[in-house]
């Protein structure tokens, strides 16, 4: 998704969130992600200035004090940033893929069922559901790599083994890790 994405020749428009909508972001992103309910003080306190960058492609990103918190693309669900997982690991549910699936996922290749159920490979005892997002770990690494959406449960990634598992959404490296605001 950020393969090609640059903040500054991007950006449509930048302006300061209400609070009542922050309260319905901050709702919804409870129910999204349980995890975050822990750090929500921490990441999103009641009186927070968060602001939202529109962007090309459909793409919105919410900073808090010039940092960047979460992203959107048009309608997909609001998602944590790298930056932000990395602070708070335990705000997504993880999968973790193998030694030989590391230099793709860094180049931004979508995750094949292989790469996820091959020795060193490790996915969820319970379910992870079709759409859910989700941190991408490595086999003999302690942070994510990236973020992705299932394409499939993680029932039928097992069961299945063929076929894409993971659509990417953000990984170590792309333009929106390096993306710094001033």
């Amino acid at each position: 998704m950020f393969k090609k994405f640059n903040l500054q020749e991007s950006t449509n428009g930048k302006n300061p969130v209400k609070a009542s909508t922050v309260r319905g972001i901050r709702a919804k992103l409870l129910e999204d992600y349980p995890g975050l309910e822990a750090h929500v003080e921490d990441i999103l306190p009641k009186k927070v200035n968060l602001t939202q960058i529109k962007c090309k492609g459909r793409i919105v990103l919410y900073t808090v004090d010039d940092e960047i918190l979460f992203f959107q693309h048009f309608d997909d669900p609001i998602t944590p940033t790298l930056h932000l997982l990395h602070k708070y690991p335990s705000i997504l549910p993880h999968v973790q893929v193998d030694r030989g699936a590391i230099k793709f996922v860094l180049s931004g290749a979508n995750i094949m069922c292989p790469g996820l159920t091959s020795p060193g490979a490790r996915l969820p005892e319970e379910s992870i559901p079709v759409g859910s997002v989700v941190a991408v770990m490595a086999e003999g690494k302690e942070h994510a790599l990236a973020t992705g959406m299932t394409t499939m449960s993680t029932d039928e990634i097992k069961s299945v083994n063929k076929g894409n598992g993971i659509d990417l959404i953000q990984y170590l490296g792309d333009p929106l890790w390096k993306t710094r605001l001033e």
